[in-house]
């Protein structure tokens, strides 16, 4: 008996949900940084506020990009299985 099957189900029943949903989040945040310095051309401190939650929403949306590469990058380095439909 081997730990795959129950780590591929871990890994299709709450790991992939989870980065999912924070690739979701990350990215509604950039938009609502958008929205947020269109929305406010008339004053500075709501374009800056804007600004910032853009660079936020990139920074999020990079960081998952990178973890996400890590982790195909461990898999690979160390001949681990990918199970398939798995996202990574």
């Amino acid at each position: 008996m081997t730990i795959w099957p129950l780590l591929y189900k871990i890994n299709a029943a709450i790991l992939n949900p989870v980065i999912g949903l924070m690739f979701a989040i990350a990215f509604a945040y950039f938009f609502f940084g958008i929205f947020q310095f269109i929305g406010k051309t008339g004053s500075d401190e709501g374009r800056e506020k804007g600004k910032k939650n853009i660079m936020y929403g990139v920074i999020g949306l990079f960081i998952m990009v990178a973890v996400y590469g890590i982790i195909n990058l461990v898999l690979g380095t160390f001949g681990i299985p990918v199970p398939p439909n798995s996202g990574i």
